[in-house]
């Protein structure tokens, strides 16, 4: 499970035993009990495997007529 950090730790936390990542970074190594338990304790974000789709965009035409 990919997670984002959304919440700061003081100096010296950690997170399974590594130094504990800042705001926004990704962590995507721990086991999925350890970062399930972090999403829903709202201190960190599930994030998807896989980009979003692109949408498509059309040009629009000359509607003059």
């Amino acid at each position: 499970m990919k997670i984002r950090i959304l919440v700061a730790m003081p100096d010296g936390a950690v997170l399974h035993d590594r130094p504990w990542p800042a705001v926004g970074d990704t962590v995507d190594d721990l086991p999925t009990a350890v970062a399930a338990h972090l999403v829903a304790s709202e201190v960190a974000e599930q994030v998807a495997d896989t980009p979003p789709p692109t949408r498509r965009t059309s040009k629009k035409g000359d509607s003059s007529g």
